[in-house]
């Protein structure tokens, strides 16, 4: 039994609701989900895999990725983002075998990159090997 057999939700913290909900619609194009409720706001993504934005004093306090987009492209999906403004991150960590180049970090798993929402979180598109 176990908890497979239910959708995940990813939870993100926001110093600024408003805020937050604009960088998610507009700028990363998540469609509003009316289900979150008094003081969330839920958003969709592919798949019916959801995003609950919630309000809190310690958003963007995490230094590790709290979200990943799945993408046939790392790069196409940057280009795009760069576009809206959005800016990526480079990361020099040879403990964890990461380096990026240009914000793109080649791994034996495939391509990736990180870019920081409107309250600073990490966020990361990858790519698989077959995809990549």
């Amino acid at each position: 039994m176990g908890l497979s057999q239910y959708k995940l939700a990813g939870m993100i913290p926001a110093a600024d609701m408003d805020r937050a909900t604009k960088f998610y619609t507009e700028t990363l194009g998540l469609q509003p989900d009316s289900s979150g409720g008094e003081g969330a706001t839920v958003l969709l993504s592919g798949d019916g895999t959801r995003i609950a934005i919630y309000p809190t004093p310690s958003a963007g306090q995490a230094a590790h990725t709290l979200a990943g987009w799945n993408v046939p492209d790392v790069r196409a999906e940057m280009a795009a983002l760069k576009a809206k403004g959005v800016t990526f991150e480079e990361y020099d960590m040879p403990e964890a075998g990461v380096k990026t180049v240009d914000g793109v970090a080649t791994l034996p798993i495939g391509t990736a990159a990180w870019f920081k929402d409107s309250e600073g979180n990490i966020l990361g598109l990858f790519a698989p090997v077959s995809a990549s």
